[in-house]
Order: structure tokens, then C-alpha cells, then sequence
């Protein structure tokens, strides 16, 4: 009896697969922010409540794809007006679809979390177009990690229990810092449903060119321009030729395909003499002196525009990996520009930190802008 029974489930089990394939629909068949699943997390920090996501936005060409990320809520009853929303943007994990957080780890290392939740917002994660899903990851392409951003914050509104609203600042630090900055560029334009207060990033590359020459560790700037270089391969189809030896090349392409800063933990030998090996090969390239990698960096450093916003941005004189020139030429640019800015010199550990750095103080100033404060100012100081 016991052996029908199991059977009947087995049964069961597959007509039900059959009938959600077929209620499914496609990616293709859906708009830009829509929420394809939120599966509640079990296990989360005390008063917080969190989904994986999977939503629909458009890439850089304007193709729909599917992306992921997470949501974290306070858990308490539903307020009588929606919750206002921070989009975190996060730092460089990897090219590979595998270099992405486990949920534990990502609640935890997401800086100033808990703070936001307790003050009453929603928390939208997303992993960039790639990270998570089946399409190469666009590295350092600012088009397709703010749409994927913006479309986020839209597909949180779908969540009934996060109760989010149309309100949201953007905070991101190192890739998500970039990542912040191209959302405020293109929020107006691609998401007018939204309602942007304010842009916060902390040690942001601001101009690639100069970013991936200007960093002192030059382990990290080897890894980096692997990550460019086969990130930009792959999304923009221009081959490696020009960028060392064809043995260079494979090495560039093990490192992008197999390393990811999520693993933790000390690096593994291969990956210690791939570095090594880049670091003689590539001692001399400069992506921002070779096309077409130079346009490729220069279309995609966000503009030192006023936005409408207000922005913050912290960075730190002793970062190695983001210059902290490069970020402060950017800052009196955008003060030429007119744009109102917060700049906050960090006295931490360097870039790895930048974020936790920064966290109380952005935080704080995220949720001046939700009340309406009026923003400060440090142009005449920069």
C-alpha cells in the first residue's frame, strides 16, 4: 500500500510541475520591474524579514533578461503609508554567474542593514544582470546595472508584506558605488514612475580609464582588468587580441571565469601565480590608451552631472584600489556642475571597509532626505 501511495505522489508531483511550466510565463511576455518570485527567507537577523527575488529588467540594449537579488523588511505590522526604499548597490564579487552571496552572509555583510530596517525601510539588493543568472555579467557597465537597479526597486512594490512605496535613495559602494551614480543618472529618463531622493557611494569609480591605471596594489589592478577585459569581451563581443600573449589571454580568462572575492579566505595557489603572471604581462597595458577598450571606459564613467538629487560620497585617502584624486577630481566637477554634494573623507581601513566606513553617517543622511531635510553642502570646501 505504502509503495501505491508513493507512487500516486510521484504522479501527483509531476502533473503539478507540468501545470506551473505551463502557467509560467516568459520573460520575454513581461514589462520591466515585474517580479517573477519572491521566496520568503527563513532564517533572518531579529526584526527583519527578507525574499530572494527574480524580476524582469532590460540590458543595455534594450532586451528584456531576468535578474535576482534580495529584499529585507522590518517585521512589524504593515504602516499606514508605504515604506520608503534603499537600493544597495554592491562591491566587485566576481564576473562568474557563481560569484554571488549566500543569504546569510549577504544580510550580514551588507553594510548598515540592521540601521535601515530599524528606522522603517525596505532594502532591495540587487546582484547585477549575470551574477545569479544565465547572461554574461556586463562588468562596469553603468546602463545595465542602473536598469537592473531601478527595476528592482520596482519589483519590491509587488511584495505585499514589504509594503514599499515609490520613494528610494540609492547607497553603493567600490562597483556598486559606479552602479549608484549611473541609477541617478538615468532614473528620470527610465523609471519616471519612481521617485529618487538622493545618491550615496562610497569609493565609486568614477573614471574607468583612470581608475584601473590609478590604483596602487598591483595584485588588485591585475585582477581588475582581467574582470574588465573579459567581462567587456564577452558583453560587447571585442576579442583579447592587443592584451598580451595568447598564454596572457588564457590566463586573463581562468582568473574572470574561476575567481570570485565571495569565496573568502586565502586565494588558492593557481590563482596566486595567475596574478603574478599578470601583473609582468599586463605591467604596461593600459586599457584606457587602447580601442576599443578606451571608448568602452569612457561611455561608461558616469557623467559629473547635477542629477536633481543630492549626493553623498565617502571615500578614503589611503584606498589602493579606487584613487582617491580620480574621486575627488570627480566631486569638483560635479560642484562645477552645481550639483549639491556631502563629501566625507574616511580615516578606516582603506577601500575593503569604505562601505562600513561610511554606513551611520549615509544612513542618517538617506533618512534626512526621505523626511525632506534640506541637503548639505561641501562644494566651497573642495
Amino acid at each position: 500500500m505504502g509503495g501505491v501511495i508513493h507512487a500516486m505522489a510521484k504522479i501527483v508531483k509531476t502533473i503539478l510541475a507540468i501545470i506551473a511550466a505551463m502557467l509560467a510565463v516568459p520573460v520575454t511576455a513581461q514589462n520591466q520591474g515585474t517580479l517573477l518570485s519572491a521566496d520568503p527567507v527563513i532564517d533572518t537577523p531579529p526584526g527583519m524579514q527578507a525574499w530572494a527575488i527574480r524580476y524582469v529588467t532590460t540590458d543595455d540594449n534594450g532586451h528584456l533578461i531576468e535578474a535576482s537579488g534580495m529584499v529585507a523588511a522590518p517585521r512589524e505590522a504593515l504602516p499606514s503609508r508605504p515604506r520608503d526604499v534603499l537600493a544597495w548597490t554592491h562591491g566587485t564579487w566576481g564576473v562568474a554567474r557563481d560569484c554571488v552571496l549566500d543569504t546569510p552572509r549577504l544580510l550580514t555583510l551588507t553594510p548598515g542593514l540592521g540601521d535601515a530596517i530599524r528606522r522603517g525601510m525596505v532594502v532591495v539588493m540587487p546582484n547585477y544582470p549575470g551574477l545569479g543568472t544565465p547572461t554574461p555579467h556586463p562588468y562596469l557597465v553603468g546602463r545595465s546595472a542602473a536598469q537592473a537597479t531601478l527595476d528592482s526597486v520596482r519589483a519590491v512594490r509587488a511584495i505585499s508584506g514589504a509594503a514599499a512605496g515609490n520613494r528610494f535613495a540609492v547607497w553603493g559602494e567600490s562597483q556598486g558605488g559606479h552602479a549608484a551614480l549611473w541609477t541617478g543618472q538615468l532614473a528620470r529618463r527610465y523609471a519616471p514612475d519612481l521617485e529618487l531622493v538622493g545618491v550615496a557611494a562610497a569609493a565609486p569609480p568614477t573614471d574607468l580609464a583612470a581608475n584601473l591605471r590609478g590604483g596602487s596594489d598591483p595584485s588588485v589592478r591585475a585582477v581588475l582588468t582581467a574582470f574588465t577585459a573579459y567581462s567587456w569581451s564577452q558583453h560587447f563581443g571585442v576579442p583579447l587580441t592587443g592584451l598580451g600573449s595568447r598564454s596572457t589571454r588564457g590566463v586573463i580568462t581562468r582568473l574572470a571565469q574561476n575567481v570570485c572575492t565571495t569565496d573568502g579566505g586565502k586565494p588558492r595557489l593557481g590563482t596566486m601565480l595567475g596574478v603574478l603572471v599578470l601583473r609582468r604581462d599586463l605591467r604596461n597595458v593600459d586599457l584606457g590608451t587602447i580601442q576599443p577598450w578606451a571608448q568602452i571606459a569612457r561611455r561608461n564613467s558616469p557623467a559629473a552631472a547635477d542629477y536633481g538629487v543630492p549626493f553623498l560620497i565617502s571615500q578614503n585617502l589611503r584606498d589602493a584600489i579606487v584613487s582617491a584624486e580620480v574621486t575627488h577630481s570627480y566631486a569638483r566637477r560635479l560642484c562645477r556642475n552645481r550639483a549639491r554634494l556631502r563629501y566625507i573623507e574616511l580615516s578606516g581601513e582603506g577601500h575593503e571597509s569604505s562601505g562600513f566606513d561610511s554606513a551611520a553617517e549615509t544612513i542618517g543622511w538617506v533618512e534626512a532626505r526621505f523626511r525632506g531635510d534640506a541637503a548639505p553642502n561641501d562644494c566651497r570646501h573642495i
